[in-house]
């Protein structure tokens, strides 16, 4: 166990979320003491964390609410950092710009208060590669904006809310002083640690039931869950890491995305039918993830990333296990 680490308090919030249960997780295992923020820790769909390994002895689930700054006041305090991934996942204006920026605000200043060493900040893509004007040839990186005009013109009210959200804790922790570092993964896929199905393993397990009959004529960028939740320690750990890190693997096209599906998994309704045929197939853009490939992240395959996704779904029981999955696994292993 490193011991620079062990006797370290940070706070996680929305600790019991996707990403944030993956860095609970290594936290613990990495010796540190987790405060994780959630808005009810009695409730049954926190109890993943407290299983945990170490969680007996070094983790501690704090009611908060993102908008309640006295919560997160009290979470942070004492704290030597702050790994801020609480957000709403949504489309509805209402729900996702308001929470987004002033509970940023709120964790940047709470933060201040509690001196604590460094707040590593979860964006997203979506406050990087939506903008029309952009050249389809320019390599997608760190110094891309998303466009905000483009995104309220499209309705895209998550890409609109994490990019304000980014800018407004950027804008915060200069006047705050305090030092932040920001990360921004792509679609985040692997196995699942909470108990439901998040919206981003969601769109790989529509193909696996027969609900999605065809897929889109569309691009994506993948990465492995574990590789962010590890980015997000890095950063953290790393003295000389700044600004913004681009978390991503690798771009598929939904096509290709079905197909590894269909290599790994044949037993399931894969869509092979494309929605679009009338379009020229989209192309992938091309990205730069050497940033933190510098600081020592080594990617996970998307195919590896896509078989433990669907793995974890079936051991977690949201996809029934197919009849041959015995034998078909024992051939795979031969060959």
């Amino acid at each position: 166990m490193p011991s620079a680490t062990s006797g370290q308090v940070v706070c996680v919030t929305g600790a019991g979320g996707y990403i944030a249960s993956w860095i609970v997780k290594l936290l613990l295992e990495r010796g540190y003491t987790v405060r994780g923020t959630v808005r009810n820790p009695d409730d049954a769909k926190n109890n993943h964390l407290r299983e945990l390994e170490g969680a007996k002895e070094r983790l501690t689930l704090c009611k908060a609410d993102l908008l309640d700054y006295e919560s997160l006041r009290e979470a942070i305090n004492g704290c030597d950092g702050v790994f801020h991934t609480a957000s709403p996942v949504t489309d509805d204006p209402e729900q996702m710009v308001e929470p987004a920026v002033i509970g940023t605000r709120n964790v940047i200043n709470a933060a201040a208060e509690a001196k604590v060493r460094r707040v590593v900040f979860t964006s997203s893509i979506g406050a990087v590669y939506m903008d029309p004007n952009r050249d389809p040839e320019k390599v997608v990186d760190e110094s891309c904006w998303s466009d905000l005009d483009f995104c309220k013109n499209t309705k895209n009210w998550y890409c609109y809310g994490k990019t304000v959200a980014e800018q407004e804790a950027v804008k915060e922790a200069e006047l705050k002083g305090v030092d932040l570092v920001v990360i921004n993964p792509v679609l985040v896929l692997g196995p699942l640690l909470q108990p439901t199905v998040n919206a981003s393993v969601l769109h790989i397990l529509k193909y696996l039931t027969g609900s999605a009959k065809t897929y889109a004529n569309s691009i994506q960028a993948y990465v492995h869950v574990k590789d962010v939740a590890l980015a997000h320690i890095l950063l953290y750990e790393t003295p000389s890491a700044s600004g913004r890190y681009l978390c991503a693997e690798s771009v598929l096209h939904r096509g290709d995305v079905v197909e590894i599906l269909a290599k790994f998994f044949p037993e399931y309704p894969i869509p092979m039918k494309c929605s679009d045929e009338i379009r020229p197939r989209a192309k992938p853009y091309k990205f730069s993830n050497q940033k933190l490939k510098d600081l020592g992240l080594e990617f996970t395959s998307v195919k590896q990333t896509l078989y433990e996704t669907v793995k974890s779904l079936q051991e977690k029981g949201h996809l029934p296990l197919p009849v041959t999955a015995e034998s078909d696994e024992a051939i795979k292993i031969q060959s």
